[in-house]
């Protein structure tokens, strides 16, 4: 079962961490799981097949039928947000997660679409600005800070 937790991760783009905070368990449990450390618990398998129910639980608890539910495309339901390319699919998908949690009675705050223009940002032009920290991301979800105050 824990390659079949691999194979959801890697096929839901998402690491150890955001799926243990998907399922709202400890991270340590997942990294338990994944090193073989400990069997993932009913109460994980549950969280799993509750929290993304297009997964066939028939594959995930025996390895057997596919992977999604039948009629279910095979990229994530609640796909994580994209700054630069919010289509009108990603905007419906958002609508129906809203929907399902409604119905699940949970308490969703009050989102109104806002369209959004390209403007020019003209910087101001402040001369006793200093750098003080540059922060690298990597896509490996790795970080690097630099400063004076680091060496």
């Amino acid at each position: 079962m824990k390659d079949r937790i691999k194979l959801i991760m890697e096929k839901e783009n998402l690491t150890p961490a955001k799926f243990a905070d998907k399922l709202q368990i400890n991270r340590a449990i997942i990294s338990h799981i994944l090193n073989g450390r400990n069997n993932p618990s009913l109460d994980v398998v549950t969280k799993i097949l509750s929290e993304m129910d297009y997964i066939n639980s028939e594959w995930l608890i025996n390895g057997t039928g596919n992977m999604y539910k039948e009629g279910y495309g095979g990229n994530s339901v609640f796909p994580e947000p994209d700054l630069f390319n919010q289509d009108a699919t990603n905007r419906a998908r958002a609508v129906e997660a809203i929907e399902k949690s409604k119905e699940k009675g949970f308490k969703q705050p009050d989102y109104n679409a806002q369209l959004t223009e390209n403007k020019m940002i003209i910087p101001s032009k402040n001369n006793d600005r200093k750098i003080t920290q540059i922060i690298i991301y990597y896509d490996d979800n790795t970080f690097e800070i630099f400063g004076p105050h680091l060496k």
